[in-house]
């Protein structure tokens, strides 16, 4: 399956049950199938920076866009924007942090370390 449809879906990177998160944005302790452990992963909050300000800058651009062509009332632009942010910012966290764990599986990939040479 494509990497951003089971990513928003949720797959197991293993065994692609729908295991992946127990709630929006929050990763399970593993899959229930399979026992793949997603604690070994290291996802971390590098995707919510960049979502954040990207979903940022298309909602004020998108704004500000309705505001010189419509210009609706306040509370419109209140009553539209801040679920539409929210929800955008959560879907799409939910799918790079899903995308970035599925690829540390597939790439094998583990954290870093430092090797210390003993002088001979």
């Amino acid at each position: 399956m494509d990497l951003l449809a089971a990513s928003a879906r949720g797959l197991c990177p293993r065994c692609s049950a729908p295991t992946l998160f127990e709630g929006p944005v929050r990763f399970a302790s593993g899959c229930r199938q399979c026992g793949l452990d997603y604690g070994q992963y290291n996802v971390g909050d590098g995707p919510a920076a960049f979502l954040t300000l990207i979903i940022g800058a298309v909602m004020v651009a998108l704004a500000l866009t309705l505001e010189l062509t419509v210009h609706p009332p306040l509370w419109l632009h209140l009553l539209l924007w801040a679920p539409l942010t929210a929800g955008a910012v959560v879907g799409s966290l939910r799918v790079a942090k899903g995308a970035l764990l599925t690829l540390e599986y597939r790439k094998n990939a583990r954290e870093g370390r430092v090797v210390e040479k003993k002088d001979a």
